[in-house]
């Protein structure tokens, strides 16, 4: 189970990678968050937190503290994970970006421009897998996933997409 030491209310941030990263990329990336991880603090109280990179694309971050993790502990989070980004010779995309499989499987992440445009040439449907990138807390993502049909996600209502009939 992913984070099985945290509990099902803990918070999460997922970061998309803008692009696939290989082995030692993720080690060096995952190293450098850990790192950060095992002394984050927020208003001085420890956060417990931990890390992990799924697809090769997305980094998810999750934390659980009670009360919740301070504006000043996400932010420091946020700098640390834009540092490591850059230590793994990368950068993270932002949330006007959507990320789905093509119909070869490979991961895309493009703009929302971009999204909406393969969905108004069928090469989108309800039936692609999409990367939900806005779960909020951990049970949200064990329960569903990040990877979801598009249908059954934020995609259908935001890109009107087909319902299959």
């Amino acid at each position: 189970m992913l984070f099985s030491d945290l509990p099902a209310d803990a918070r999460v941030w997922v970061f998309t990678a803008d692009r696939t990263l290989g082995d030692a990329d993720e080690e060096r990336l995952l190293g450098a968050v850990g790192q950060f991880a095992a002394q984050w603090t927020s208003h001085g109280r420890p956060v417990p937190g931990e890390a992990a990179l799924l697809h090769g694309r997305f980094l998810v971050v999750a934390a659980h503290l009670p009360g919740g993790v301070s504006g000043c502990g996400i932010d420091s989070m946020t700098r640390a994970v834009e540092e490591a980004g850059r230590a793994a010779g990368g950068g993270w995309l932002g949330g006007l970006h959507v990320a789905w499989r093509d119909a070869d499987g490979a991961v895309q992440a493009r703009p929302r421009a971009d999204f909406r445009r393969q969905v108004r040439a069928g090469a989108v449907t309800a039936a692609t897998p999409v990367f939900v990138t806005t779960v909020e807390t951990l049970g949200d993502l064990r329960d569903g996933g990040l990877e979801r049909p598009a249908g059954s996600s934020w995609h259908a209502r935001a890109f009107r997409l087909p319902t299959p009939a």
